[in-house]
């Protein structure tokens, strides 16, 4: 029997439809393949395993997303009694599923296409995250591309594809079959999804080192069911550990250097910050500026002139050059810059439950006086921002405190970034004239897709892409600092230019460190002398070092440590995926996997490439007890503002 006469008899049955939809989905996934291979071409490394891994690996995760997709037509064929099942209304009903079948496949297709050109990657964590906030996500979209005429377009498409397929979609209709021989049938077919859910393994798409390879070797739709399931990775259970004693026993060598360690003992991340002297009571604006990598600024090495403003502030006041983002969103910059503690595996810290009254750099300023603030250009409800600033030290402001006539321009996700200054300026205002001195955290959103703006103010069209968004954001950026130098208190206050994390995320290796390569800008005329910070330096080591230069004495919980104080042999970063950790240090980096692996690499910090070495068990450890006690802390609810009295 030939190939396509055993075809036609899959085909040809009761059960046939079940068999059509399984060679759609597997056929459109090939072509998606084949799209996002071509057009990460120059990413690939082309080799014949790696393409076998490709197509076959590819293959076999289509053939497991289609075990769930066929579900509600496995179900529908051996309900449906045989006498009704050649009737017209049948028929119609079948014609209506393919279509539904067929536009969705392909409006898959086309959203793994996007997702893709965004973040390099499947479908992940990202994508069911972004589920949750529908209003954002597809305004974005709409806001992004030509929606409408995609939507039309996949329509048409469609409707040819599914009058191609009318005889096949139809020709089971013709077929009668028992109960029990379909009770038969559909039982194995439903057997399939649970065996693919406890049987199929994640980890097989990771046998390649190029991580392009890895993610074509996927199925999006599978991918994002992964994702779904196991959005919050427990890190005992996922990850290589040590006895905990071991770990704390070791993180105290670490936290230990330039401290005094409370009652002579050290009790999980707790310890007594001494600095003598007198307390520099400034007030510091920390602007988070949304994926400013450091690529974008002239002293990266940038041409292209789009950050003028910053490009000055960097030598008016001290460039640190060697600081690495914690993670790829936002969540994750602003978990680093609150909590100071390293990532945790799966779902950020600012989005989880039971994240109320933590140890954050908010509270500390609250303590000693300040008013705390975070200040938002979009709606605080999204990514949980309002629930978690406020409950955690900060008086929470975000664009709803802002009057029509006062946004020049917004788009899906908040305002313009000048009338975020604009507000944040009045609020500080409040402050001064209320004699408190301020802390004020301030989150920008202008540096996003579909980068939109106000027209006139820099010399790049609003909607013509990232580079514009960025010139704009630098533009923002340097008006408020004038503008604040005209008032009273600009004269006592520091300010910090940091970036939420890089712009992407996307490399040939699994972390690619380039790619989480981020500036800082500390700023304060009279204070501060132009100069250079080059030692390495982590995201969450910021909170501390502006404590450090404020000379605050404070019982701290933070991980991060104060830079300026650090030793050479102190150095070291933190950058992870949602899934895998890294810790970089002298040169070199740890990743830790949800497959209880360990690995060492040696990274290229240009180019973000890394080549796998000897395994270093000391760093190893060192990045275990890390991201084994920030888990710990936090499920124990050790990281808290009361845990200090434990």
């Amino acid at each position: 029997m030939s190939i396509k006469q055993k075809a036609n008899k899959l085909l040809d049955n009761r059960f046939g439809p079940v068999f059509l939809v399984t060679l759609l989905l597997c056929s459109i996934s090939l072509v998606t393949r084949l799209s996002l291979l071509i057009f990460s071409a120059s990413a690939v490394d082309w080799s014949i395993l790696n393409l076998l891994k490709i197509f076959v690996i590819g293959l076999f995760y289509d053939l497991a997303a289609a075990t769930f997709a066929v579900i509600p037509i496995v179900l529908y064929l051996w309900l449906l009694p045989s006498k009704w099942y050649n009737r017209k209304f049948n028929k119609v009903l079948l014609f209506i599923y393919f279509f539904f079948v067929v536009f969705t496949l392909i409006f898959n297709a086309v959203s793994e296409w996007f997702f893709w050109e965004e973040f390099s990657v499947r479908y992940n964590f990202i994508a069911v995250d972004y589920l949750v906030y529908t209003t954002e996500v597809i305004g974005n979209i709409r806001q992004s591309y030509p929606i409408n005429s995609i939507m039309i377009g996949l329509v048409l498409i469609t409707t040819a594809i599914v009058y191609l397929l009318r005889k096949r979609i139809t020709a089971s209709t013709h077929h009668k079959s028992s109960f029990g021989q379909r009770t038969k049938i559909a039982l194995v077919l439903l057997c399939l999804p649970v065996l693919t859910y406890f049987g199929v393994s994640h980890k097989l798409k990771y046998l390649s080192k190029n991580q392009y390879v890895n993610e074509l070797s996927g199925n999006g739709m599978y991918d994002f069911g992964f994702a779904f399931w196991n959005n919050q990775l427990d890190y005992n259970t996922f990850y290589k550990t040590i006895p905990i004693k071991n770990a704390q026993s070791i993180l105290s060598h670490l936290l230990q250097q330039d401290t005094v360690i409370k009652n002579g003992t050290f009790k999980n991340t707790s310890r007594a910050i001494s600095n003598p002297g007198t307390e520099n009571k400034m007030n510091v604006v920390l602007i988070s500026v949304e994926s400013l990598s450091a690529e974008f600024l002239t002293a990266f090495g940038n041409t292209q002139h789009i950050t003028p403003q910053l490009d000055s502030l960097a030598k008016e006041g001290m460039l640190f050059d060697n600081l690495y983002a914690s993670g790829t969103r936002t969540v994750r910059g602003l978990e680093a810059l609150s909590l100071c503690i390293p990532p945790t595996p799966g779902q950020s810290i600012v989005k989880r439950p039971d994240n109320k009254n933590l140890f954050t750099l908010g509270s500390i300023f609250r303590a000693k006086g300040y008013n705390s603030r975070f200040i938002y250009g979009g709606y605080g409800y999204f990514d949980n921002m309002n629930e978690f600033f406020s409950n955690n030290g900060y008086e929470v402001t975000d664009r709803s405190a802002l009057q029509d006539s006062e946004i020049h321009y917004s788009n899906i996700w908040g305002v313009a970034d000048e009338d975020l200054f604009t507000l944040s300026l009045r609020e500080l205002d409040k402050d001064y004239k209320n004699n408190k001195p301020f802390f004020a955290q301030i989150m920008t959103v202008s540096n996003h897709r579909p980068y939109t703006y106000p027209e006139g103010r820099i010399d790049i069209p609003s909607h013509t892409g990232r580079e514009g968004a960025v010139k704009y954001t630098d533009y923002a950026i340097g008006k408020f600092i004038r503008e604040a130098k005209q008032k009273p208190w600009f004269a006592n206050t520091l300010f910090v230019i940091v970036a939420d994390h890089c712009a992407s995320s996307a490399g040939k290796v699994q972390l690619p460190v380039d790619k989480y390569h981020i500036p800082m800008i500390f700023y304060s005329p009279g204070h501060i002398a132009p100069g250079k910070f080059e030692k390495l330096t982590a995201q969450i080591d910021i909170g501390p070092t502006i404590l450090g230069y404020l000379n605050f004495s404070y019982n701290s919980k933070f991980f991060g440590q104060d830079v300026f104080k650090m030793k050479d042999s102190d150095e070291r970063a933190f950058i992870s995926t949602y899934q895998s950790l890294g810790y970089i240090k002298n040169s070199k980096l740890v990743i830790l996997d949800p497959n209880k692996k360990a690995a060492t690499y040696k990274p290229d910090f240009t180019t973000g490439n890394a080549v796998a070495i000897p395994a270093d068990q000391k760093l190893i450890d060192e990045a275990i007890s890390n991201y084994q006690m920030a888990s710990y802390l936090y499920q124990n609810g050790l990281y808290g503002v009361e845990a200090q009295k434990k």
